[in-house]
């Protein structure tokens, strides 16, 4: 029962004089709360005092004729409740005796020794009263604190009941207090098994087995400061099935108490992140302190980097602000360890075929309706890696599984057949969502588990019938992990010990172009599908924003239609009838098919894969095109024209487009074709200082390379980025440069772009605002940042080996960068920490007046271009061209070629491209017309192995 207020009706205590050796009361009739909804929180709990002339354990006894008495004329006096564990505390009441403070304050602690100011209570006067104080925060530990009695009391501090007020602290989904000023601890209530994944300012993610007591697991982070800012993630197993509780950012105070302030970011679930507010005051004056987070940047929203600056290599960052700085929101790991465990979570999708049937290339495609129920989430929980005994895979669907099908294939054997493992049979099933296996022994190797096996598995998504939308019956991707080690990209080579063909091998780690995203080398026959494989790490929630990105890319801005399957796939209704009225073509697919780049149409046709960027000759938007010239109009507008090319100019072996326009001819123009789009969330992990440090602005070196950032404007917050997107640099994020292309190339307005591109004598260009919804923009953004990369091919071939050192010999790689490491600090986990070979400096340089057009781009003259990356170079022709089947028949697609490099495309091979190298490039150039002709083959081998 709750008493102690007038508010809430009253009941009465007996009228009769108390005498005591330390003052003289009277027990006066008294108005007490009565509140049967709320527990007095004091009741049962733990108390002590400075000193007690009369027992403690009066003042919450329940009974309002015995009281606690403080040593008389002592100031300051205390009484302390431990209440045994958190609560979010909203109200204390004091029914003191007539000796009583005229000044006093109320306390939170979480460790019972570091105390949060939570009320100033001043002016009391002499005489039996009842205090109500409204309080807030997440504390254990309550303390009374006199500081000045009344006037007239000559004795102590005197209290009959007291009683405190508030709800079981909510961490369920994570919590944290301040235990004193270097102190935070994190608690999650619930779980077998919780563990947290944290970093402070930005440093490298650590990954802890929390503990727990009855029920609630803590974990201590020592050694902070005030401003420190810790990005907070915990993994919750509940009966065998994990929970990924998203990521929360708090300010650590400095001054002991209730939690920081925080904010969450997820692009699959809402935060969880439950935080006590800072201690407050009903008189206005409190110690503690909580501060904002700031800015905290997205991948999957807005850019909105913090301006603070965060850099690691130490290089001038001058006015660039990052885009990802130690206030970013960081999404949690994919792959930690625990004292008893190594960690992996991330996921998988459907699939038609088995990975090594090359006789049916039916397994890098996506099937109908694949962004509905067909991803799964997989966690391994690898015991054997901390010296335990088994290995434990969970399994979250998005429909239940079919009760006699869903097989989870573990240790590959390839006997008889390219998708035969010793071990199958389905998963035990936990509810319809849920599944997992768990296994001690090793059947390919007749033994225990041992650190160093090879799991290959594939888990076989047999969805139950009453799937809504089409097939159920479907397998998955096959996954090589190795035990105490992690998931690795494989080839096949040789036999298993039971005669088995196409076993797994691990890809050596210098092969792995995109680090942890490098997906496992081809081997289905699909020649065409390289560009469109989702990460071998992509994250346990990340999946279903993957594919549901992915759906509008593949969707018509006119008419919603998907490109694949159009029969079966259903239109994608916020996509209709958002084209134009001014544009080049109504899907991101229809440039970038395949997510490869386009080549040169024949002469005299019309150039729908490219972007004319143009202006008047002042360098201003042209007045009757814009910025873009958009060849294609509905809604009534007017065309701008269409552009093609008249003919080619050949010179020594190399050829240059002239074109043709049919409406207005801007003065100033760039032509670019549509490049390819993988590797591009790698890109943008790169840290800003990194790609600075390359710089050579003045050719301080002498060695005639001068590479230059490009600064351009943030179009969501006006702070000055890094350049890093588009042929010129002239985008600083993924998000910027496709909600750019959905603005100029298709007509889409967005968040970040809502004004048409519109010339200034121009009136049928549409209404400004975003048209597209931003969680379709963000969905995009991730599919695109997370697509996987293919790794090196024949990487042990003397002739790439030779011509991977003649790239370096002969000043290739002075531009062509091959190694970056990616930053600690982007959202996306699966870019972060990453080694990669993207074979690029993000730098602009000059390539000399055969390459130049006229027209700049932010910082940008026409004669520069950013340096393209190279991964994916050799695979680059089969993409664009796909296959054609003359045969017929399952497994007899070929891939028809198509070339075309540099940004318009006009390189006919990737020797050709490398001829037209002018300017910064020249010298490279000359120097590989002077290798022999072996040597130039040996060079190019290594080029088409990217």
């Amino acid at each position: 029962m709750r008493l102690f207020s007038k508010r809430r009706g009253t009941t009465s205590v007996p009228a009769f004089p108390v005498i005591t050796g330390s003052a003289i009361v009277f027990a006066l009739t008294f108005p007490l709360t009565v509140l049967a909804q709320q527990s007095n929180l004091a009741t049962g709990a733990s108390v002590s005092a400075s000193t007690a002339d009369l027992p403690a354990s009066n003042a919450i006894d329940g009974d309002t004729g015995t009281r606690w008495a403080s040593a008389g004329q002592t100031d300051p006096s205390w009484i302390a409740l431990d209440l045994g564990q958190p609560y979010d505390l909203d109200q204390v009441e004091i029914f003191w005796e007539a000796a009583n403070p005229e000044t006093y304050e109320i306390w939170g602690s979480n460790n019972g020794v570091d105390w949060n100011t939570l009320s100033v209570q001043t002016g009391g006067e002499f005489g039996h009263r009842t205090d109500t104080v409204d309080v807030s925060g997440i504390y254990q530990h309550v303390r009374i604190q006199g500081i000045s009695r009344s006037a007239g009391n000559y004795w102590g501090y005197s209290i009959w009941e007291m009683g405190v007020f508030g709800s079981p602290a909510n961490c369920d989904s994570g919590c944290v207090v301040e235990l004193n000023g270097s102190t935070f601890q994190a608690r999650v209530t619930g779980g077998d098994i919780v563990d947290i994944h944290y970093s402070i300012n930005g440093g490298g993610q650590m990954n802890v087995r929390m503990v727990e007591t009855s029920g609630l697991w803590t974990y201590d982070i020592p050694g902070l400061t005030a401003g420190d800012v810790l990005n907070v993630s915990y993994t919750k197993i509940t009966g065998g099935v994990g929970e990924n509780i998203p990521a929360s950012q708090y300010v650590f105070s400095g001054q002991g108490g209730s939690s920081s302030s925080s904010s969450s970011s997820s692009s699959s679930s809402s935060s969880g992140g439950s935080s006590g507010g800072s201690g407050g005051s009903s008189s206005g004056s409190s110690s503690s302190s909580s501060s904002s987070s700031g800015g905290a940047s997205s991948g999957s929203s807005s850019s909105g980097g913090s301006s603070s600056g965060g850099s690691s290599s130490g290089a001038d960052l001058g006015s660039i602000v990052p885009l990802y700085d130690s206030s970013t929101q960081l999404e949690p790991a994919i792959t930690f360890e625990t004292p008893t465990a190594l960690v992996t979570r991330f996921s998988d999708r459907a699939r038609d075929r088995h990975a090594k049937e090359d006789m049916f290339q039916a397994y890098d495609h996506y099937l109908s309706f694949y962004w509905e129920d067909r991803t799964a989430s997989i966690e391994i929980i690898d015991e054997v890696a901390k010296g335990g005994d088994s290995v434990r895979m969970n399994v979250r669907t998005q429909f239940k599984l079919s009760d006699t099908e869903a097989e989870n294939r573990w240790f590959y054997r390839g006997v008889g057949t390219v998708a035969e493992y010793c071990d199958n049979g389905v998963m035990v099933v936990v509810d319809q969502y849920n599944y997992y296996k768990e296994r001690t022994y090793n059947c390919r190797e007749g033994r225990n588990i041992q650190v160093g096996d090879k799991l290959e598995f594939e888990i076989s998504q047999f969805l139950d019938p009453s799937v809504p939308n089409g097939r159920a019956n479907y397998y998955g991707t096959t996954f090589l992990y190795i035990v105490g080690e992690g998931l690795v990209p494989w080839d096949v080579g040789g036999a298993t010990p039971f005669g088995g063909i196409k076993d797994s091998v691990k890809i050596p780690e210098t092969a792995w172009l995109g680090g942890d995203t490098t997906i496992h080398a081809l081997t289905s026959g699909e020649t065409d599908n390289h560009y469109m494989q989702m990460a071998t790490n992509l994250g346990y929630d990340n999946a279903q924003p993957f594919m549901l990105g992915r759906r509008v890319l593949h969707s018509s801005a006119i008419d919603g239609v998907h490109d694949e399957n159009p029969v079966d796939n259903p239109p994608f209704a916020p996509m209709i009838g958002l084209a134009g009225p001014h544009y080049i073509n109504d899907s991101c697919a229809s440039c970038h098919q395949r997510n490869g780049r386009a080549v040169p149409a024949a002469v005299g046709e019309p150039l729908d894969k490219w972007t004319f960027k143009v202006a008047a000759a002042n360098g201003d938007p042209d007045p009757y095109l814009g910025s873009a010239l958009q060849p294609k109009a509905r809604n009534g507008a007017v065309s701008e024209g269409q552009v093609s090319i008249a003919s080619w100019t050949e010179q020594n072996g190399l050829r240059s487009p002239n074109y043709a326009f049919t409406g207005v001819v801007p003065e100033r123009f760039s032509a670019r074709i549509a490049p390819s789009i993988v590797g591009m969330g790698l890109l943008e992990a790169i840290d800003e200082s990194s790609v600075i440090a390359l710089a050579d602005p003045d050719d301080s070196n002498g060695d005639g390379i001068s590479g230059r950032v490009n600064r351009v404007i943030d179009p969501e917050t006006g702070e000055t980025r890094l350049g890093r997107f588009g042929w010129k640099a002239g985008m600083a994020s993924i998000r910027h440069q496709l909600a750019r292309a959905f603005n100029t190339d298709m007509g889409v307005m967005t968040s970040v772009f809502p004004q048409p591109d519109c010339g200034s004598s121009q009136s049928d260009c549409g209404a400004t605002g975003a048209e597209l919804a931003d969680n379709h923009l963000q969905d995009l953004t991730k599919y695109v940042a997370l697509l996987g990369v293919r790794p090196q091919r024949n990487y042990d071939d003397p002739a790439v080996v030779n011509g991977k050192q003649l790239f370096t010999d002969i000043g290739c790689a002075s531009c062509h960068t091959p190694t970056h490491q990616t930053s600690s600090q982007h959202p996306f986990a699966e870019l972060r920490n990453q080694t990669i070979h993207p074979y690029t400096d993000l730098l602009l340089h000059d390539m000399g007046p055969g390459l130049a057009d006229n027209l700049g781009e932010a910082e940008a003259s026409g004669a520069e271009w950013r340096t393209p990356a190279l991964w994916g170079l050799g695979l680059s022709a089969c993409v664009t061209g796909g296959v054609i089947n003359p045969q017929g028949g399952q497994g007899n697609e070929i891939c028809t070629p198509q070339h075309g490099y540099l940004h318009d495309g006009r390189a006919r091979s990737i020797e050709e491209a490398i001829l037209w190298h002018g300017g910064e490039g020249q010298a490279a150039n000359n120097a590989y017309q002077s290798l022999s002709g072996a040597q130039q083959q040996d060079l190019l081998s290594f080029l088409n192995s990217l």
